[in-house]
């Protein structure tokens, strides 16, 4: 048999083709049905950057692992992880990819000032937690000295560790109340042998000087600072060099330190 051609009409009527208006239909679902998608796109990546990128790091694996699940259960917070073996190396690999450290202390409070002081010397502006038990009012303020910007016991919940993290991220100190304590009274003793003054005269540092430091403090280069204030790269690095003769600092991470000491850096 010779096959039918079936006209336009007939096939509507059979149900063999939809009909135009039913396809113009389904043609302006298909589009808003994919601009809606492209819509979200941008909204799940800006959900992703705006978590806070946190990294553990501490001696023992199983600990460091049940922190990191601690914390991945945290909305907020986004754990970056931390391969063994990457010891003192992990600062200078991945110091832009972090917004907040967690450092769990080894106990051993000299080690846990080195491990600072070497983060503090490839990351200077990067947040460091300290979750540790310090025993004593003069071990907590060391650390404190030595540049974390929060502390938290190690028996701390979940949800203090996280609201600790996110109170550190967005630039406030954190310590539980009684160590916090102890920073009052060590001020009430210290007080009246602090000395008063501008920096520039207990330091002798002048006015461009003191303005450098806290440049210096954020991690900028001598190229950066130099644009900052539409100076030569030269001019800075004789600031500099001038500035660690006149407080008696050996690097540009103990200029900073020194004015963090004097309390003029917070």
């Amino acid at each position: 048999m010779c096959p039918i051609a079936i006209g336009d009409g007939r096939r509507v009527a059979l149900g063999l083709e939809r009909s135009r208006p039913e396809s113009a239909r389904s043609q302006q679902s298909a589009l808003i049905s994919r601009a809606a998608s492209e819509s979200t796109a941008p909204a799940r990546e800006s959900m992703l950057t705006s978590k806070i990128r946190t990294r553990v790091l501490a001696e023992n694996p199983l600990l460091r692992e049940a922190f990191c699940r601690i914390l991945n259960k945290q909305e907020r917070i986004c754990v970056i992880a931390t391969h063994c073996g990457e010891g003192a190396d992990f600062v200078r690999l991945s110091k832009n990819a972090v917004d907040v450290l967690v450092l769990v202390s080894q106990e051993r409070m000299q080690g846990d000032l080195e491990q600072i002081a070497a983060i503090r010397r490839e990351a200077p502006t990067l947040k460091i937690l300290l979750i540790g038990s310090a025993k004593e009012d003069a071990e907590f303020l060391q650390y404190v000295r030595a540049g974390v910007n929060g502390y938290l016991w190690r028996d701390a919940s979940a949800d203090e560790l996280a609201q600790a993290i996110e109170n550190v991220h967005s630039g406030k100190a954190v310590c539980p109340g009684e160590l916090c304590a102890a920073l009052f009274r060590f001020l009430e003793v210290a007080e009246p042998q602090l000395p008063f003054g501008s920096p520039a005269q207990r330091l002798g540092l002048t006015r461009r000087e003191q303005q450098i430091v806290p440049l210096i403090a954020k991690g900028f280069t001598n190229k950066e600072i130099a644009n900052h204030f539409c100076l030569s790269e030269q001019t800075v690095k004789n600031h500099v060099y001038r500035m660690k003769h006149k407080i008696g600092a050996d690097d540009r991470l103990s200029i900073v330190q020194k004015f963090r000491t004097q309390g003029f850096l917070l």
